[in-house]
């Protein structure tokens, strides 16, 4: 048996890592008392004012952000400030389990990303899977339609930022082809920043004027979900491929759930969870297609 921490299990250490970390988001929010946007801003503002340091220090580091690559993890960075900033505004008007969910529908943006940029060949197995997680976000908002109008809303703001995380996903595969994990996580994090400064500028929330408790969890947030998040993933993607890692990132939602119950005091209801088993069950397929690829059908 290969001992843990192997060169070839790191990656998915990194990844379930990323899981926990990022799993404890919505919390970061909830407990802020702030505008969802103003807390984005701030867990990526300090996470690069953290990180500058370690990514100064280096020569070569600094050299390479005059790559011309570099404009990957910068729209990285841009992508991840208008997730953040779509998905801490569905906050307000569904719950943290739904926002969680249905902004991890990145798989299918993915999917479409890699076959119509990268040129990468998916095959039967991954497009049913891809259904089934479709299915399930559906059924989630159509129903939080019909019962809670605010929550559809919500909803639909949740899978808007789905779009974006999976733009997040297939810059940051390229990015890592040239970058380290902590060059990308940097540069990135200067990109997201500036992005959220102008959406907050532009939508007039202040930035300043908070309780000591509100920094306090913008600083967690700072290091738990975008230094230990991001930083594990990032790694995972220069490993994995991103096909595979924004599928498995459906577990996210699945830990928000558990913990939303204790921490505050949500408890899905039976439409919620049956459509999250479903969107569940389609990405299980998805990452089971993996290495597993089918004869190709004909052109129709």
């Amino acid at each position: 048996m290969k001992r843990l921490g192997g060169r070839r299990e790191l990656p998915y250490v990194a990844l379930a890592a990323g899981v926990v970390a990022l799993s404890l988001s919505a919390m970061f929010v909830r407990w802020a008392d702030a505008p969802g946007p103003v807390t984005a801003f701030y867990r990526m503002s300090l996470s690069a004012l953290f990180l500058a340091p370690a990514f100064l220090s280096r020569r070569e580091r600094t050299a390479a952000v005059r790559h011309p690559h570099v404009v990957y993890p910068i729209l990285a960075g841009v992508f991840t400030g208008l997730d953040l900033a779509l998905w801490t505004s569905a906050l307000d008007f569904t719950t943290a389990s739904n926002a969680t969910l249905l902004g991890n529908t990145s798989p299918l943006w993915v999917a479409l990303g890699a076959w119509l940029l990268f040129r990468e060949r998916l095959n039967r197995r991954f497009w049913v899977g891809l259904a089934l997680a479709l299915a399930g976000a559906v059924l989630i908002l159509s129903t939080d339609f019909l019962l809670h109008p605010r929550f559809g809303i919500g909803d639909l703001m949740a899978i808007f930022t789905g779009f974006f995380y999976g733009c997040y996903f297939l810059a940051t595969q390229r990015s890592r082809e040239r970058f380290d994990s902590l060059s990308h996580v940097w540069i990135a994090g200067v990109g997201a920043s500036a992005a959220l400064l102008i959406t907050n500028l532009a939508l007039g929330y202040p930035l300043a004027g908070y309780p000591a408790s509100t920094w306090v969890v913008f600083v967690s947030t700072a290091i738990v979900s975008q230094l230990v998040g991001y930083l594990a993933l990032a790694y995972a993607l220069g490993h994995l491929p991103a096909r595979i890692v924004a599928p498995t990132m459906i577990l996210q939602p699945v830990l928000t759930t558990i913990l939303a119950v204790p921490l505050l005091g949500e408890v899905p209801t039976v439409w919620q969870g049956l459509g999250g088993l479903v969107a569940l069950s389609g990405i299980y397929v998805v990452n089971q297609s993996h290495g597993r690829p089918e004869r190709e059908l004909p052109n129709a």
